[in-house]
């Protein structure tokens, strides 16, 4: 799977986010490489990654996902008829805006390091309802022809256990491919039975042909979960306030 380096602008497209859900404390999963914690965290959103590549070695992150996003505009440029343009315009503004946030990610990830917890799916390192809102990219449906569709039901759940009001996953189609995940309404039905309601929202960004829904999961009140919490001390990794602190990152601003 590739470290994917996407900036705020992307994930306020994706995750249709407002100013309103800036304002809550939030956990990006799996963050990969994006800046959506570092740009986000510069203009006070008490903003949290985690994912399983914040571990050993995760200095070269960054610079990982620079040489990925070299190969991988090599392939939009020479296929950009299978792709959506309407967000980024073209291929060399795409390169040109994950470039830089990977660049960004890099900074932040030395500069702020609490804001990275290493951490996977489906036991993350949080207590019960940690975050008013979870966001999730590019994992869960995207790869369902690698991931069973028990680890989808029980990262979801995963994710539930940890928000308070929403979780947002995007998009709900194969990486490869515009069909949705195939198991996507089993799914949903199977959290609908957990007390756990959700909806398929259409979002003003695609960058795969049908890929423009986000699925919302509301987290409000679940019933009981079969995925219980993992076992936790009371040091919760992610309590700390970072907020104000630094200035402001800046990269160009994307489409919206």
């Amino acid at each position: 799977m590739l470290v994917s380096a996407r900036s705020l602008d992307e994930y306020r497209a994706m995750f249709a986010l407002t100013d309103d859900d800036l304002g809550l404390r939030i956990l990006d999963c799996p963050g990969g490489a994006a800046s959506f914690v570092a740009e986000a965290g510069a203009r006070g959103t008490d903003a949290v990654a985690v994912d399983p590549q914040y571990g050993q070695g995760r200095d070269l992150l960054g610079t990982l996902a620079l040489r990925e996003i070299e190969h991988k505009h090599a392939d939009v440029a020479d296929h950009a008829e299978r792709y959506v343009w309407d967000w980024f315009g073209g291929p060399e503004r795409y390169t040109r805006l994950r470039a830089a946030s990977a660049r960004a990610f890099g900074a932040d990830l030395a500069a702020r390091p609490d804001r990275y917890v290493a951490g996977s799916l489906p036991h993350l390192p949080f207590e019960d309802r940690s975050f008013d809102l979870v966001l999730s990219s590019h994992l869960l449906f995207s790869y369902g022809a690698q991931l069973s569709e028990e680890f989808h039901l029980s990262a979801l759940i995963e994710l539930v256990r940890v928000a308070r009001r929403e979780v947002r996953l995007f998009p709900v189609v194969l990486h490869t491919s515009d069909r949705r995940y195939e198991a996507l309404e089993r799914l949903r039905a199977a959290l609908d039975a957990l007390g756990v309601p959700s909806r398929l929202d259409r979002v003003d960004y695609a960058f795969q042909p049908g890929g423009d829904e986000a699925l919302i999961l509301d987290a409000r009140s679940p019933g009981p979960l079969p995925a219980g919490r993992p076992g936790a001390d009371d040091h919760d990794p992610v309590r700390w306030r970072h907020l104000g602190t630094e200035g402001p990152v800046v990269l160009e601003a994307g489409r919206t």
